[in-house]
C-alpha cells in the first residue's frame, strides 16, 4: 500500500506545481530577469546532470572512460566539428578507454 500512497502524493505534488504555475500573474513573467533565468535554468540543470552522471559514483569522484568521452566530445566541439561527429568521437573514444582497460 505504501507504493500507492506514493503514486497518489506525487500525482497530487505534480498537479499543485502545474497550478502554482497557471497561477503566477503574466507581469511577474514577463520581467527580464525571469526570462533569462528561464532561458538559463535548462542548460545548467542538463550540464549538472552530465556531470554528475559522469564523474560520480554514489559519493565518490571517479574519473573512467565517461570521462575520457566526455573531454573528447569537448575537443571535437571546439573543433566545430558537426553534432554527429562530436556523438562519433566520444562513443570511439569512451569504447576505446573501455576496450584497453579491460
Amino acid at each position: 500500500m505504501n507504493i500507492w500512497l506514493a503514486i497518489a502524493l506525487t500525482a497530487v505534488g505534480c498537479y499543485a506545481v502545474k497550478l502554482l504555475g497557471l497561477l503566477v500573474p503574466a507581469g511577474a513573467l514577463e520581467r527580464p530577469m525571469v526570462q533569462r533565468m528561464a532561458a538559463l535554468l535548462p542548460v545548467a540543470l542538463l550540464a549538472a546532470l552530465t556531470a554528475q552522471q559522469t564523474f560520480g559514483e554514489g559519493a565518490h569522484l571517479i574519473l573512467d572512460a565517461k570521462a575520457a568521452g566526455l573531454a573528447a566530445a569537448g575537443a571535437a566541439f571546439l573543433l566545430r566539428a558537426p553534432f554527429l561527429v562530436i556523438i562519433g568521437v566520444a562513443v570511439l573514444v569512451t569504447a576505446g578507454v573501455r576496450a584497453m582497460a579491460g
